[in-house]
């Protein structure tokens, strides 16, 4: 007689991606890839391989699970921007530089949709939806990043050069979306130093 497979309960063997990752990953790739009102949760479901209860166990509605969406992009993009600080401590001025040439890269790269944050920002109006107060966070978090860097720099106003750095940051993220500009790091770097001069 042969067994009958049962569902695995508890952590995943070793080396093994968690119901809770696979969801969360395919959730991801599909959001950014496609939006994240075009998708339901039975497409994740479908292509994370997970059941539909398994994932409203792990997340209790759409709206948490976009909110787990936008908190990993948020975490992944902290994490870039803080090795980049780690290389360049002590130069502010090369870090700015790293971190303006690195987004122009990502806005270069043949998968990109757009700023997760904008795009999040967009299709949930909502000031209170939860993945909107993780995108409006990081936005926040980027802009007083960006003033404690140009403070060290000796700028004179930290906080409105931040913000207008900000500005041409996420101008760079929407043009990105719609043309293919010749030079954007080039553009992204000279600009924000014509800000500092």
């Amino acid at each position: 007689m042969k067994a009958v497979a049962r569902p695995r309960r508890g952590a995943p063997p070793k080396g093994e991606v968690s119901a809770r990752e696979r969801i969360l990953a395919t959730a991801s790739e599909l959001f950014y890839r496609e939006g994240i009102r075009a998708i339901g949760v039975d497409t994740v479901v479908e292509q994370s391989g997970v059941s539909k209860t398994s994932l409203y166990r792990l997340f209790d509605s759409k709206d948490a699970l976009i909110a787990a969406f936008a908190a990993e992009k948020d975490r992944l993009f902290w994490t870039w921007w803080d090795r980049l600080e780690e290389r360049h401590a002590g130069d502010p001025r090369a870090l700015l530089e790293a971190l303006l040439s690195g987004i122009a890269q990502r806005i270069g790269h043949s998968t990109y949709r757009g700023c997760p944050f904008q795009n999040l920002a967009a299709e949930f109006p909502d000031d209170n939806h939860p993945g909107r107060v993780v995108a409006r966070d990081n936005k926040e978090e980027m802009r007083a990043r960006l003033a404690a860097i140009v403070a060290k720099l000796g700028v004179g106003d930290p906080n409105r050069t931040a913000s207008q750095i900000a500005l041409i940051i996420n101008g760079a993220y929407a043009t990105g979306l719609m043309a293919e500009p010749g030079d954007l790091r080039g553009d992204l770097v000279d600009a924000a130093m014509k800000l500092l001069a």
